[in-house]
Order: C-alpha cells, then structure tokens, then sequence
C-alpha cells in the first residue's frame, strides 16, 4: 500500500517536471520566469519593489538627513563665531 502511494507521488512529481520543463523549452527566451520582485518589469512598473530594498532605501534617506541636520548644526556653530 505505501509503496502504491510513493510510486503514484514519484510518477504524478514527474509528469509535474516534465511539464514545466516543456513549458520553458517552448518559451520565446526559453528561461525561468523572473520571481524576485527588485527584477521584475511589471512590478517595477507598477511602483512595488523588494521590502528589503525599500528598506535600505529608507536607512539611506535617515543616513543623510542625519548627516545634513549635523552640517547645519556646524555652519549655525560657524555663524556664531
């Protein structure tokens, strides 16, 4: 009975296989589809990016600000003098 069962699951895998491997073969560019999101063209279109890289994005955006606000804080302490 269990062999029955892992038999029928090996076969069913294969033809699984099989099929997206035809479905590639028939394919114009004849690749993988493109699944993460910072290279996909019609996401990018749309607006949505990678979490991961709209985080670093963001880190960047507070690094810089930081950076700004310390460089007035000197030009104010320039002034001064």
């Amino acid at each position: 009975m269990i062999v029955k069962v892992l038999l029928l699951t090996v076969v069913i895998l294969a033809i699984a296989f099989i099929g997206f491997a035809i479905s590639i073969l028939i394919k114009k560019n004849g690749r993988f589809p493109e699944l993460h999101i910072g290279r996909n063209e019609e996401l990018k279109k749309r607006g949505i990016s990678c979490a991961t890289s709209q985080h670093k994005m963001e880190q960047d955006k507070v690094k810089k600000a930081r950076q700004f606000n310390k460089l007035s804080l000197l030009d104010k302490e320039l002034e001064s003098l």
